[in-house]
């Protein structure tokens, strides 16, 4: 996910899960044939959050007959920006307009309401309509796993995280990779650094290099390129990927990455769309791995066949909605208790957390 407008991040993620928000009682229906377009927040080849979407983009063409899905790329979070690339593409009869970042919400909303013909998708947005809807992917599900993955490639469970923002959806990614890491060695601990952005290789090579200094024997990461994958391939230590599957940049250091997978929620979203009477979430919607948000890339040499096993079955619990990451009774790290027994953290509290769980260190 992509913000650069940190001050109100908070507010907005927490407004998006648990505002009062009005039910569409109405479905939208497109007046022409639907011609779908995205707008790329950076490069299709970025490595990363963007080129997830557009790999996605030839399966959505063949699923949905579209020829050649158009696009602009490194549209950034600025209504200068973000409205001419839309309305250039709606001037041309495209009324499928599919955004993929965060600071899209506001002008998305405003295009949505202008354009009451135009069907509006945004990716990690914050803010729904009639004809407009937002999604992520409940990240936390797959790091899990990676943090299965992590503890079994260590020898000490040892583990770091470069990640960019202590905010909700990054918090929620470091506390399942340390409760996933619990599974495999019960006294694994996490230490992560924040670098303060999504995007930058030079505070994530300081950050992955601190922790490799520390000892840390696997890196884990939710920031958007591969440069701790490629500090813990050089050191001689092991990662864990976020958005697509890091063993392309570090083949001997990856052992699992969360990876998106955006064709399996938006082609049905898309039919859905197509066939009419679309109802879009008052809250957005928010899809786990059982349908499509994101999966894992799963498993490298290090991690032993043994505790490979125990991962696939954890990731087939959760497919088969039998097993709740943030399920009670859950402390956090000061023996607050956050869930009761029985419960399960409702995606308010999963949009706003600002705590964590035991075993996670949190370094500046």
């Amino acid at each position: 996910m992509r913000s650069r407008f940190l001050g109100s991040v908070l507010t907005a993620v927490a407004t998006f899960a648990w505002a009062v928000a009005p039910a569409y009682a109405e479905g939208f229906t497109l007046s022409a044939p639907p011609k779908i377009a995205f707008l790329y927040f950076d490069s299709k080849t970025d490595g990363g959050w963007t080129q997830a979407f557009d790999e996605a983009r030839p399966k959505i063409e063949a699923a949905l007959k579209q020829k050649d899905i158009p696009y602009v790329e490194k549209v950034a979070e600025d209504a200068l920006q973000i409205r001419p690339a839309a309305e250039k593409f709606i001037a041309r009869g495209y009324n499928i307009i599919i955004g993929t970042a965060f600071g899209y919400s506001d002008t998305f909303k405003q295009l949505a309401e202008k354009y009451p013909k135009v069907a509006f998708l945004d990716a990690s947005g914050t803010v729904n309509g009639p004809n407009l809807q937002s999604f992520y992917g409940r990240t936390y599900q797959s790091q899990y796993l990676c943090g299965m993955a992590a503890a079994a490639a260590s020898k000490t469970g040892k583990l770091g995280f470069v990640a960019a923002h202590p905010f909700g959806v990054v918090i929620w990614t470091v506390n399942a990779f340390e409760m996933g890491a619990q599974q495999i060695k019960p006294d694994a601990t996490t230490t992560v650094i924040y670098t303060g952005e999504w995007d930058n290789p030079i505070k994530e090579r300081a950050a992955a290099t601190a922790l490799a200094d520390q000892g840390i024997e696997v890196i884990g990461q939710h920031v958007d390129t591969p440069t701790p994958q490629l500090v813990a391939q050089e050191r001689g230590i092991y990662g864990t990927g976020h958005h697509r599957d890091m063993r392309q940049f570090a083949p001997k250091a990856t052992v699992c990455s969360s990876v998106w997978t955006w064709d399996k929620y938006l082609i049905p979203e898309l039919k859905k769309v197509e066939a009419g009477n679309w109802v879009t979430e008052p809250y957005g919607s928010f899809p786990g791995m059982d349908q499509g948000g994101t999966d894992i890339s799963c498993c490298g040499p290090a991690v032993p066949k043994v505790d490979v096993d125990k991962i696939m079955a954890a990731r087939a619990a959760i497919i088969a909605d039998k097993k709740q990451i943030y399920a009670g009774p859950l402390s956090d790290q000061n023996g607050v208790e956050r869930v009761k027994a029985g419960a399960v953290l409702d995606d308010g509290s999963l949009w706003k957390m600002d705590w964590y769980v035991k075993g996670v260190i949190a370094q500046k």
